[in-house]
């Protein structure tokens, strides 16, 4: 027989290291989340206007055509809202919003009333209508009347076709008119200003062409709003949109957290406060529906939650996951399963085994916490709740099975036989597998390889399942670790294939996140940790060949 290689020497080394990592990031990670972090107090408790969309309960959705809110529901939003702003913002008059003006008004507060403008023309003069009648009838509530919201940038309506409808509202009432869109929009359609009574700009710099880091973020609206006004220069300018989501998936260095929401707003006030300058936040409440649109991100963008609860103070310190140490004893549960489960039809003995089990147990629970914590914000139904558990269990079930096999090489066998190793061949559904392994890592590179197509090519809103997949990835990368000694059989062509396009796919997510997004790059090593042993098991397989 010949001498062990270098990397065959160092594997059992390298591979309690990758284990003991994998437990201490599991609770450096969630400890993360639950410290709070300090934040600049905000100067005041009250915001001078908000958006307001009613839509937060399950399934709610301005896009259903049958969906009314009661003036009874409004009513009770709106006395809520009131004691933390003077104004919000509307962005349709249809489906019950059309009371909104007329109870706010009850409550001393302003609105700015939203006429939605889209390609139908028939709902166009519909909503013209109702706002032209809302004007007359609750002139002393309103402080604008917003023709139409993003209009251009969703490519619905030409720019003659719009300052056509914004003009019949401007001469119909007296009431300030203006248009809201991005403020790139409004560089491209300048000429727009001489329908509109003032100037209404988006910025919203998580959503940007080039994503602003949230620490940078205040500084960058401060720096368009500025430009903005130059541009336009005598008109005023209003910052219709802006704000920062609280879940989601990171955008190069911008990160959608609850601590970087507060930090935003807070730091928006402070900058407010300094400056005359007209704004409203996005928005009152998170709206689930927008799941749908935007994936996770675009239902955390309220300053309140579905249940009408604040997300976080305005002074003091943020706490990014109050929850956390579930997620702590996610772990110790993991950790006393894999043991358990572990004892039965043991061929081991020896401490050893034990802490392996240990560990990749903890390690285990905390990941699957991580995916349950992902679930909890990006499920928008009883299937996706569904496909998220049964993945996630089969995550959880790989795992453990892992751990069993890397438990039994890290520790000293019953006898030699027990863990000689098996015959390199296996065949099972009629086809010719490398080991008993080889079904489920197929498994994990098929569906990795799938969500990675997704990332590269649809990815703008999707998240990075990171706690789902790296329980396959770093147990099957421990595992090939202890087997660097066996006599492994040729790597299925499929998985050779796959294990090209994960690399490949892994390293396009952090080209495409230009090298800035930390998320990104412990994206790609998963996706190296699954697809390098088959790489390796492949030329190992060809040398030996005649």
């Amino acid at each position: 027989m010949s001498p062990p290689s270098s990397l065959a020497r160092l594997a059992r080394p390298l591979a309690w290291i990758v284990l003991v990592i994998a437990a201490v990031f599991g609770v450096a990670y969630w400890w993360l989340l639950g410290r709070p972090v300090d934040l600049p107090d905000s100067p005041t408790a009250k915001i001078a206007c908000v958006s307001y969309a009613p839509y937060r309960l399950d399934g709610e959705t301005p896009f259903d055509p049958n969906a009314f809110i009661s003036p009874e529901r409004i009513d009770a939003d709106l006395k809520a809202l009131s004691t933390r702003f003077d104004c919000v913002r509307t962005y349709s008059m249809g489906q019950g919003l059309g009371a909104v003006p007329d109870i706010a008004g009850r409550y001393g507060m302003k609105v700015l009333m939203g006429i939605w403008l889209g390609r139908d023309t028939i709902a166009n003069e519909r909503e013209i209508k109702l706002g032209l009648e809302a004007a007359k009838r609750d002139h002393a509530s309103l402080r604008g009347i917003v023709v139409g919201n993003e209009v251009l940038l969703r490519g619905e309506l030409s720019e003659k076709a719009l300052a056509a409808y914004i003009e019949r509202v401007n001469a119909a009432t007296d009431v300030p008119v203006t248009y809201a869109d991005v403020w790139e929009f409004w560089q491209k359609h300048p000429g727009l200003a001489k329908a509109v009574d003032y100037v209404t700009i988006h910025i919203l710099p998580y959503w940007e062409d080039e994503p602003v880091a949230p620490e940078k973020a205040v500084r960058h609206v401060a720096d368009v709003y500025q430009r903005m006004k130059a541009e336009f220069a005598g008109r005023q300018v209003m910052i219709g949109e802006t704000g920062w989501p609280s879940q989601g998936r990171t955008r190069r260095e911008a990160s959608a957290s609850l601590v970087n929401e507060a930090r935003y707003v807070r730091e928006f006030l402070n900058y407010a406060a300094t400056v005359d300058m007209p704004y409203n936040v996005i928005e009152a409440f998170d709206q689930p529906w927008k799941r749908d649109l935007e994936g996770t991100v675009g239902g955390f963008w309220g300053i309140f939650d579905v249940h009408a609860e604040p997300k976080f103070a305005m002074v003091g310190p943020v706490v990014e996951e109050p929850r956390w140490t579930w997620a702590i004893a996610a772990g110790g549960l993991g950790a006393l399963v894999f043991i358990v489960g572990g004892a039965v039809r043991r061929r081991w003995r020896g401490a050893a085994g034990w802490s392996a089990l240990a560990l990749a147990g903890f390690a285990s629970g905390t990941a699957l916490a991580a995916h349950a914590r992902l679930l909890l914000f990006a499920c928008r139904d009883t299937t996706e709740w569904i496909v998220g558990a049964v993945i996630g269990v089969a995550g959880g079930v790989t795992a453990f099975l892992l751990a069993r096999a890397i438990a039994a090489r890290l520790a000293a066998p019953v006898s030699p036989a027990a863990v000689a190793p098996r015959p390199a061949e296996r065949r099972r559904w009629g086809i010719q597998w490398a080991d008993t392994f080889t079904p489920q890592r197929f498994f994990w590179m098929f569906v990795l390889t799938l969500y990675g197509i997704l990332m590269v090519f649809n990815g703008r809103y999707r998240d990075f399942p990171v706690g789902l997949f790296a329980l396959p990835c770093v147990g099957f990368f421990v595992l090939a670790l202890l087997r660097t000694r066996d006599a492994i059989a040729k790597p299925l062509v499929e998985e050779r294939l796959l294990a090209v396009w994960l690399v490949i796919l892994g390293a396009a997510v952090v080209v495409q996140e230009r090298g800035i997004n930390a998320v990104s790059w412990g994206w790609l090593l998963l996706n190296l940790l699954l697809a390098v042993p088959v790489l390796v098991e492949w030329r190992r397989a060809a040398a030996r060949a005649p």
